[in-house]
């Protein structure tokens, strides 16, 4: 692994994670290449700007969850051979109800190049702190439908609340976010912009 390049829960204490595609739990339905470990890694900027996040979220009552940050590019290219394969019903309905797989490319829900490859890019969510219970947000993780976007409409007003808070933390800390997804927001200032990495996750 890179120098620069950390488990981001050993400089982000108190982050809870899940990381989908290390599990059978995503798209895929199944473990993603390069993904060997059940953890989350990212850069040391990227460490330092969650840092941020977490600490506000929890002067409001809640926690960050994350999905994603680094992915190795033999993940994306394992995800663009998935969405050539014939349909086999798995995981369409609960991920992509509306649409064909190789729509995924089109409607830019998954990149030939991702950011994530950077290290600079998360995937995550808010829970609550006094609970543990997932903060509602209209939509799990890789919901690759437009009710997943940021003018989505047909989402409820806690739901709608709870996607506010989070961008509005996101991007006080230095983040972007992606309007096509409520979960995924990328640092403005990436320490490696025009790198795209595959060591795996171990």
């Amino acid at each position: 692994m890179n120098d620069d390049f950390v488990y981001v829960d050993a400089l982000v204490p108190g982050v809870r994670w899940d990381a989908k595609y290390a599990t059978w739990d995503n798209f895929t339905g199944k473990p993603v290449d390069g993904y060997l470990a059940n953890r989350i890694v990212g850069t040391r900027a990227l460490c330092v700007a969650l840092a941020q996040v977490r600490e506000k979220a929890a002067s409001l009552g809640f926690g960050l969850l994350l999905w994603d940050c680094y992915r190795p590019r033999r993940a994306v290219d394992s995800f663009l051979r998935w969405s050539q394969q014939p349909e086999d019903g798995q995981t369409k309905q609960r991920h992509y109800p509306n649409i064909a797989r190789p729509e995924i490319l089109e409607k830019g829900y998954v990149a030939t190049q991702s950011g994530h490859s950077r290290g600079g890019a998360v995937d995550l969510t808010l829970y609550h702190l006094a609970t543990g219970e997932l903060a509602p947000m209209g939509g799990g993780h890789d919901l690759m439908d437009p009710i997943s976007g940021h003018r989505a409409r047909g989402i409820t007003p806690i739901e709608s609340k709870n996607r506010a808070l989070l961008r509005s933390l996101m991007e006080d800390c230095g983040f972007d976010r992606y309007d096509c997804e409520w979960w995924h927001y990328t640092l403005k200032r990436e320490p490696y912009p025009d790198v795209y990495f595959d060591f795996p996750i171990t």
